[in-house]
């Protein structure tokens, strides 16, 4: 009997994971509705709808015009004017003009060590990781910080930051206008970092730093050097921890690609 409850936990664990990677991370009722089977109200009776008090004001906000059209030339002037890093994030914080903002519930900067030669570069913040204000800190952050600890490594000897500082709706991949806009601030803050290695993680990062439409599994474990802004570094691509999360076997890959950034940190001396 233990035994089939556990499958049946498997199960719905399975389908609430499911529906959290499409995007579906708000309960608007306890029981489920056949809208099917309901008859449509005559259109004089239909009572206004009340105010949802528990959906949050970001999904309420209204996107300002000019975040519907930003202009990449301005985040370039505004990112190169950060002489820091909070300044860096102060402007960031009064930035407008990307929609990603307006439908986020925070900035997610950065976290670990911003003195650390290592650098690493992930896509977009999810659920979690918007509640928290910080990158990778649910499953797939728990993931990464066993890899990390595989070889070393903590967040105190990490810099950890995504190509997009805001989550996209429904955990979507970021669309090419919202990575131009956030480029520039992605590269100053490589710039302000000034790391001496880096590893991206996933696809879209990789595509980001890299220059390439290449896929994920042929570039991964390939060191290259690379211009990120204004600075030249060694960066190497790896799996997305949170695709290692669905496809297991391919954690064998993954440590591979670990493996050859502990053989670079030895080679500079990082320990």
């Amino acid at each position: 009997m233990s035994q089939d409850r556990s499958l049946d936990n498997a199960e719905l664990l399975a389908v609430l994971d499911w529906y959290q990677s499409a995007g579906v991370d708000l309960a608007v009722g306890e029981a489920p509705v056949d809208r099917f089977a309901q008859i449509a109200p005559a259109p004089q009776a239909i009572a206004p709808r009340p105010a949802q008090p528990n959906q949050t004001a970001a999904a309420a906000a209204p996107v300002p015009a000019a975040a519907l059209g930003g202009d990449p030339s301005e985040a370039r002037q505004l990112a190169a004017s950060a002489q820091s890093l909070e300044q860096l994030r102060g402007i960031l914080d009064g930035y407008n003009g990307c929609g990603l903002k307006f439908r986020a519930t925070q900035l997610v900067f950065a976290d670990g060590n911003p003195e650390a030669k290592i650098m690493l570069i992930g896509e977009a913040p999810g659920a979690e990781e918007d509640r928290q204000g910080k990158p990778f800190v649910g499953r797939s952050g728990q993931l990464l910080d066993r890899m990390l600890a595989a070889i070393g490594l903590d967040r105190t000897k990490v810099y950890i930051v995504n190509t997009v500082p805001w989550r996209p709706p429904g955990n979507r991949t970021p669309t090419p206008e919202e990575m131009e806009l956030c480029l520039p601030f992605l590269n100053r803050q490589v710039e302000l970092v000034a790391p001496s290695l880096v590893m991206t993680l996933g696809g879209p990062a990789m595509q980001t730093v890299f220059k390439t439409t290449n896929g994920i599994i042929k570039m991964r474990g390939k060191w290259q050097r690379v211009a990120i802004g204004g600075h030249e570094v060694d960066a190497v691509p790896t799996l997305h921890p949170a695709y290692l999360l669905r496809n297991p076997a391919a954690k064998q890959q993954a440590w591979r690609d670990l493996l050859g950034l502990k053989v670079k940190m030895a080679e500079l001396g990082l320990g």
